[in-house]
């Protein structure tokens, strides 16, 4: 293989002139004619059976070009790649200029990582919001244990009301007539929930276990599904059962009963320091966002679109994972239940797709700058850790995860605790805060307006949606835990493209 020629034929594109010499498609076409002529037919004899001579010579070796190059050109590439110090973001379109016994000739057009500037990243002045846990923070996490660890109790001796868990039979009528969806029998609805459409959990509120009642409500404007928009309709229910929460008490038994203390004053103090720390890693975070801010105002580059669009996917499909994974829905039921369609849904991530790739970019230079590396023994700790997360051998991650693109993360991490170390940083109260932003603002007269502040971490939301009765669509749009999945190789985006005919015009 040899790298002919480098040419810059746009601000992030690079066409290269590859060529394959004959010895090396000479190799490819003897590799071809065996194995194609496996199921090749000649004359005298069964298939598989022929000599590749005779093979050869009865199809010509030309018959056998195309299978040649489309074995060898994608690592030819990946040589002229690595041999012009390039960074591919994007597929390559590739073109073949010459084809025959001495060899072949082709094109790869690919869009290349932009070049980054970015200024003025130490020294940043940035406040730090500290947050003091307070008395009633504590009370209601407490409050959140005691509801957890609460008793349910049957209900006898009075009406239904907001909180209980009402089991019910339901069926909804319009003028008359049931419609589909509408019916449910031995449903347990919790009061007050919100789960139903408005009006319905209002009035089961006030009856009796085993009394039989209409509900009249009419449906939203905006339900998704056509024929019941604003519509009027009638459930007849059947109310059979009433039960409800009986609260522990909060008290030294209850810790004993909850936790490793003896003590409420000993579980309450446990409570406060883990909010507390909880709090203070909100602080930092927010602190990082605003570092981010400035680096981002200090940063100049042109960056092709495809960065952005693959970002957008990788996005797209973590969401869709997390969909399937807590609320048991494809990424097409959920656009069904909440009425989006498609094109604004993945529309919907772009400005998060758009902020990361400039952090990641910035981050990088800065890793450049700072000649920031990773020693051999910092990636062995870093596939150790991984091994032991994720529960598997380390040779098996170290298959998984690519050497190269791990000490990259790693350096970014570090570039950003470097920007963090050397910023100077002034801590207030959250009060203080509070107050400045209360305060009249200043006109802004030359300071230039920073991005859109959007979350840079895994685990994004989703663009909002409009508001499902369906159960599952709520628990797809509640924020999901933070999870951690198994490695994944990433994608290099150096995707093979499809097969080459070698025929030249």
């Amino acid at each position: 293989m040899e790298l002919r020629q480098i040419e810059k034929t746009g601000t992030n594109e690079v066409k290269l002139t590859i060529a394959v010499t004959a010895e090396e498609f000479g190799r490819a076409v003897d590799a071809a004619i065996r194995e194609k002529g496996k199921n090749l037919a000649v004359k005298g004899f069964r298939k598989g059976k022929a000599p590749k001579a005779l093979i050869e010579k009865t199809y010509g070796r030309e018959f056998f070009y195309q299978d040649a190059v489309n074995e060898t050109y994608g690592v030819a590439y990946d040589m002229a790649v690595a041999e012009a110090k390039i960074v591919p973001v994007d597929r390559a379109e590739i073109a073949l200029v010459d084809c025959s016994e001495e060899g072949y000739t082709l094109t790869a057009t690919v869009t290349v990582k932009p070049e980054v500037s970015v200024k003025k990243y130490k020294g940043i002045k940035a406040e730090k919001i500290v947050t003091e846990v307070s008395d009633s923070q504590v009370e209601g996490e407490l409050s959140v244990m005691l509801e957890r660890n609460a008793r349910i109790i049957e209900v006898e001796d009075r009406p239904a009301q907001n909180g209980d868990q009402a089991e019910i039979d339901y069926e909804g009528f319009k003028d008359g007539v049931p419609f589909e969806g509408g019916k449910g029998e031995h449903f347990s609805l919790e009061l007050g929930s919100g789960q139903f459409i408005p009006g319905f959990e209002e009035q089961v509120c006030g009856h009796n276990a085993g009394e039989e009642f209409d509900v009249n409500v009419s449906f939203p404007e905006d339900y998704p599904a056509e024929e019941l928009k604003g519509a009027p309709v009638v459930f007849k229910c059947k109310l059979h059962s009433i039960k409800a929460k009986e609260m522990p008490v909060a008290d030294d038994e209850f810790a004993k009963d909850v936790s490793e203390f003896d003590t409420i004053e000993e579980l309450k103090a446990d409570i406060k320091a883990k909010l507390q720390e909880k709090a203070d890693a909100q602080s930092e975070a927010e602190l990082e966002e605003k570092l981010v801010d400035a680096i981002l105002a200090n940063m100049e580059a042109e960056i092709p679109e495809c960065m952005y669009e693959a970002r957008m996917e990788d996005i797209a499909a973590d969401f869709e994972n997390r969909l399937a994974r807590t609320a048991g829905l494809t990424l097409d039921e959920y656009l069904k239940y909440t009425g989006a369609d498609k094109e604004t849904f993945f529309e919907g991530f772009k400005p998060q797709a758009e902020r990361q790739v400039k952090i990641r970019l910035a981050l990088e230079e800065i890793a450049k700058l700072e000649k920031i590396e990773m020693t051999e023994e910092e990636m062995n700790e870093e596939f150790k850790t991984l091994a032991e997360r994720y529960e598997m051998k380390e040779d098996q991650v170290r298959k998984i995860v690519p050497a190269e693109e791990l000490a990259l993360d790693l350096c970014v991490e570090k570039a950003i605790k470097l920007v963090r170390d050397a910023a100077k940083v002034t801590e207030i109260s959250a009060a203080e805060a509070a107050a400045k932003e209360e305060a009249p603002k200043k006109k802004r007269t030359t300071k230039k307006k920073t991005e859109e502040e959007v979350s840079a971490v895994e685990g994004e939301e989703a663009p909002k949606k409009k508001r499902t009765t369906k159960k599952k669509a709520e628990e797809a749009e509640a924020p999901a835990a933070e999870s951690e999945e198994a490695p994944k190789k990433r994608a290099t985006r150096k995707k093979k493209t499809e097969e080459i005919d070698p025929s030249v015009d």
